[in-house]
């Protein structure tokens, strides 16, 4: 008899178990908010802040091709804003290939006697799939524009066809390049986003990479900029 209440009771447990895991989840209802925009910011920030949002904030692609589709439509709409942007800021773009990898050489149409062997380095933003090509340079431009530097930014590899640890890859053979015909220590990296992030694990990979044998590694990192674009925060020199 013990047995057979000792059986029923481990049945019993067996069938909550898959029903439990059978059972849709509960949904929780969220109410919807309105949070003010905050007085403590620039009225740039607060127009930011303010404004709708945007038609694709929660699209979400379930394949690779519509990701592809979807990462080309957004950069299309990027590439049409650049020209303006170039002729506005007097800078020329010019494509070109470091290590096999394709960059973009992003110059102000005149360079200060004391930037002219400067350097900087971009990693592009867009959560590591948005921003191929020309549309990963508006970053770019504007800090050659605004800082009257020698920016080279880097086109790395993306998913879905190219998965971590492309773009790094991609990243750190540039570096390794650049450091052959520049001086290191006027050069930096910098990248918001996705590039910043990429900024500083390349400054980490570079210190097991490049310093034990010898080389160079990234002595300044630059991460993110304020709102009007015009001048970077947060530098780390090491």
């Amino acid at each position: 008899m013990k047995i057979l209440l000792k059986a029923a009771l481990i049945l019993a447990a067996s069938a909550m178990r898959y029903v439990h895991v059978q059972a849709e989840p509960a949904m929780r209802q969220v109410p919807a908010r309105e949070l003010p925009v905050p007085d403590t910011v620039s009225p740039e920030d607060q127009a930011l802040i303010g404004a709708p949002l945007s038609p694709i904030w929660n699209v979400h692609p379930t394949s690779a091709d519509e990701w592809k589709e979807f990462v080309a439509k957004i950069a299309a709409r990027a590439i049409a804003g650049m020209p303006e942007l170039l002729a506005k800021l007097n800078v020329k773009r010019e494509q070109g290939k470091i290590a096999g990898i394709r960059v973009y050489v992003i110059t102000p149409e005149t360079l200060p006697p004391e930037n002219r062997d400067r350097l900087l380095v971009h990693v592009h933003g867009g959560g590591y799939v948005l921003g191929p090509g020309e549309a990963g340079n508006r970053e770019a431009i504007l800090m050659a524009g605004y800082g009257r530097l020698k920016v080279i930014s880097i086109d790395y590899r993306m998913p879905p066809d190219f998965p971590y640890p492309a773009a790094l890859d991609d990243a750190m053979a540039v570096w390794g390049e650049l450091v052959k015909t520049n001086d290191p220590k006027k050069m930096a990296i910098f990248g918001t986003s996705t590039g910043g992030g990429m900024t500083l694990a390349m400054v980490l990979r570079a210190k097991g990479e490049i310093a034990p044998s010898g080389g160079d590694r990234p002595r300044h990192a630059m991460v993110g900029y304020d709102q009007d674009r015009r001048q970077l925060f947060r530098q780390r020199d090491g």
